[in-house]
């Protein structure tokens, strides 16, 4: 079983080389505005969730994710010519949402913020 510091430092590898790889090498239009946000690497180092960010609507994110997912063998061969494992690990691509739920979030305070600056300056009816 791998130590946590090397599943950590081979995901940050693996996710540069893959930012570098989608950036360059895949020319599939459906991957768009893809960002890679956090890749973790198994105990045992023979899978990889590599989570995605995508920017667009929720058919361009489901065409992202179709297009991620049958290119995954090209990546995993073309990261293996990069990186020197004795196994490369297994990719599977999932959606982060984090993003976007931050952002909504964020919307959401300032709403709040808004609401209450707009009371504390209005005099009471009563």
């Amino acid at each position: 079983m791998a130590n946590p510091h090397r599943q950590e430092k081979l995901g940050e590898l693996i996710a540069l080389e893959l930012s570098e790889l989608l950036r360059t090498r895949v020319k599939d239009p459906r991957v768009g505005f893809a960002s890679i946000t956090h890749v973790e690497v198994s105990g045992d180092l023979r899978h990889a969730k590599v989570f995605v960010s995508v920017m667009g609507t929720p058919e361009e994110k489901a065409a992202t994710a179709s297009a991620l997912k049958h290119a995954a063998g090209f990546l995993r061969h073309e990261l293996a010519s990069r990186i020197v494992l004795r196994y490369m690990p297994e990719i599977v691509f999932k959606l982060d949402t984090s993003i976007e739920e931050g952002s909504r979030i964020l919307a959401l305070i300032q709403q709040v913020e808004e609401e209450e600056r707009l009371q504390a300056h209005t005099p009471n009816a009563e």
